[in-house]
């Protein structure tokens, strides 16, 4: 082990080097928690952003201006599309449930990349309570995040589904022409 210089301008120097790197690291790891928070914010969304009516307001604090969003039932450009959109594909569902996990995020400046995986179940509106005709997806999505004024927000999103089971959407397309070259879904039980 090595004693520190004696020289005090040659500590003070070693001292503010190692502070401007524990600067920089903080700043990523910030950024980094800030995003998964935007990512938090925009899968809850997906369950709650409709509870008392369409809400036109919501994809400003998740996207930016010019937006593009993929997913398997649509694609919309711009956020001002993004509410009508949201609030069409879920009013398909009574009910529907979001977990996302395993987080990858790479700041780079600001702009990060985002891949998360996904797993979804949507309840149809004449399944009652106890539903057992679920519409259950999972795959990944992956996107580009900036730095806006107004914090980090979401400027690309593509979902990639990986399966399904169960009847999809009523009235939407069939559950396996979502997908090209994934599993087939299997039968719905009891229907």
């Amino acid at each position: 082990m090595t004693s520190p210089s004696l020289d005090r301008a040659g500590t003070v120097l070693e001292l503010r080097a190692e502070l401007d790197a524990l600067r920089a690291e903080f700043a990523v790891l910030a950024d980094r928690a800030a995003v998964a928070e935007l990512i938090d914010r925009y899968i809850s969304l997906l369950d709650t952003q409709d509870e008392h009516g369409f809400d036109p307001a919501w994809p400003a604090t998740v996207f930016t201006p010019d937006c593009r969003l993929e997913f398997p039932v649509g694609t919309v450009e711009g956020r001002d599309q993004a509410a009508a959109f949201h609030y069409d594909r879920k009013s398909r569902f009574a009910r529907t449930h979001h977990l996302a996990a395993n987080y990858g995020i790479r700041v780079d400046g600001d702009t990060a990349r985002i891949r998360i995986h996904l797993v979804a179940s949507h309840v149809h509106h004449d399944d009652g309570p106890d539903p057992d005709g679920r519409f259950d997806i999972g795959g990944h999505s992956e996107g580009e995040a900036v730095r806006t004024p107004d914090g980090w927000r979401l400027s690309r999103w593509r979902f990639h589904l990986m399966w399904s089971d169960g009847a999809g959407p009523r009235p939407g397309p069939d559950p396996r022409a979502l997908r090209s070259s994934q599993p087939r879904p299997r039968p719905t039980k009891g229907r």
